[in-house]
């Protein structure tokens, strides 16, 4: 019975005034910022590093990600609508991020900053994906809440009903991914505490691919259609996407297990 099942009914607005309107997915958004600053300040300030520094790849870091996250979903998911209406990128506020585009912009963005600083780009790398499974436990809880990116029809007593669209009890994704993070969070922060500058160069970056992109086409199994051509595909485009990030990943760890550059 659809009583058994978890109704989903939450506003996406805290409040609106007019049509001004807080969002709850914008305020996580912000907090996923928030709280990456604070434990990379941690860090650099164990490492010695001014916080000029940090504030200046913080502002690299929120550029790529946004234009990254929107050129994503424009590009990978409805080329040919944004191709003929190309103002329409530019509307962030009406949703649309794409999770593989931002990390395509965060790479580019560190790669921009670590010219810029002339520090080794793996370096900085192993740092910023502590934060960035952080950023993505905050991010998916936000996408929960406006009800979007859920799963395939499920009889589990978890199962989410998201009355904003229908009546069919569904997997809680959303759930799923974001535990996930925050767990790839824990495991990279605990690895960094307790070894810190002796790792090699590189190594939880690619743990980071490995585990955080795995995760990802594994949970794609369980997840509705984003657009319409993926019905056509064995493999959706979120799982086409995530394959060179976890291949990546195994070519980083092997090529840094061979050096002996530490982190």
């Amino acid at each position: 019975m659809l009583t058994n099942y978890i109704t989903w009914d939450v506003k996406p607005e805290i409040f609106q005034i007019g049509g001004f309107a807080i969002r709850w997915y914008g305020l996580l958004f912000a907090f996923a910022f928030f709280s990456g600053y604070l434990i990379l300040l941690k860090i650099f300030q164990k490492e010695k590093i001014p916080v000029k520094v940090l504030d200046k790849l913080t502002t690299y870091m929120v550029v790529g990600t946004v234009i990254g996250a929107r050129l994503g979903h424009c590009l990978f998911y409805e080329p040919l609508f944004y191709l003929r209406h190309p103002l329409e990128i530019l509307k962030v506020w009406e949703g649309g991020l794409a999770s593989h585009g931002a990390a395509i912009g965060i790479l580019i963005a560190i790669y921009l900053f670590s010219r810029n600083i002339k520090k080794p780009y793996l370096w900085i790398l192993d740092r910023i994906v502590i934060v960035v499974a952080l950023a993505g436990f905050f991010i998916r809880i936000g996408n929960l809440i406006n009800s979007e990116i859920y799963g395939k029809p499920s009889d589990l007593p978890w199962a989410f009903v998201f009355t904003k669209y229908e009546s069919i009890p569904r997997h809680p994704t959303q759930i799923y991914e974001a535990l996930s993070y925050l767990l790839i969070f824990i495991i990279l922060y605990y690895i960094y505490q307790k070894k810190g500058t002796k790792l090699k160069q590189g190594f939880l970056f690619s743990l980071f691919l490995i585990l955080l992109f795995s995760d990802r086409f594994l949970i794609e199994f369980l997840k509705e259609p984003q657009v319409g051509f993926e019905n056509n595909l064995t493999l959706n485009l979120g799982q086409l996407l995530s394959i060179p990030f976890i291949i990546l990943g195994f070519l980083i760890m092997y090529k840094s297990g061979k050096k002996n550059i530490t982190a």
